[in-house]
């Protein structure tokens, strides 16, 4: 069940495929990752202004849909520009996710204008979590979890509707927390299990090598 629960994640090779033909004209054209990183970070912001500053209705969920889509067009496509283009860093990995950050910090920015600040605040945090455990369970060796409950494209959406129905603000926030939250727990089962499996392969490498040692150690005082 676990395994199942990727959310719109599962959609991204469909994405990056339809996305297939701008990649192509920005690897030919030069274009750089960081820019497209960077850019993706600057249509976050300007969802976050919309959000705040277009009073809540269709044109306003019209607005912060389409740069919210063109942000994550970015997120998709620096990773992949990156990719076709033989400029893969590991530089480059961390601007990646610090861009995905600030992003998504700047969209929610924008509702301080709409709802009380702690609420904001909750859910920013909130947020982060799913990318920090992912990270944390990369960086002790197990395959990184994407995807989940609610992930970064179900918080877009849900910004969309905080964006478009008035009065929403307050419910939406509540939504991405707690959803953030559930995701985080989500991704640190996986990690967990990963990080099990490799803890017991391991530990039973370890156990044959000290046997293997053990063995040779018993030949040689037979000798």
């Amino acid at each position: 069940m676990l395994a199942g629960m990727k959310g719109l994640y599962a959609l991204k090779p469909w994405y990056a495929a339809r996305l297939a033909g701008l990649r192509r004209v920005l690897v030919a054209h030069g274009v750089s990752p960081d820019a497209l990183t960077w850019s993706g970070v600057l249509f976050g912001a300007a969802a976050g202004g919309a959000v705040a500053l277009l009073p809540a209705g269709p044109f306003a969920g019209a607005a912060v849909a389409v740069l919210l889509a063109a942000r994550l067009a970015c997120a998709n496509l620096d990773g992949g520009v990156a990719r076709d283009s033989g400029r893969m860093t590991r530089n480059g990995a961390v601007r990646n996710e610090l861009g995905d950050r600030l992003a998504e910090f700047a969209v929610l920015a924008g509702c301080l204008a709409v709802a009380p600040a702690g609420w904001v605040l909750g859910a920013a945090a909130a947020a982060t979590l799913p990318s920090w455990i992912a990270l944390a369970g990369a960086a002790a060796g197990a395959p990184r979890p994407q995807g989940g409950p609610v992930g970064k494209t179900e918080r877009c959406l849900l910004l969309v509707v905080l964006a478009a129905v008035p009065g929403a603000a307050v419910p939406v926030l509540a939504a991405i927390a707690a959803g953030s939250v559930l995701t985080a727990g989500w991704r640190l089962v996986r990690v967990t299990r990963a990080l099990r499996v490799l803890d017991q392969c391991a530990g039973r490498r370890d156990a044959g090598e000290q046997a293997a040692r053990s063995a040779g150690t018993g030949h040689g005082g037979a000798a």
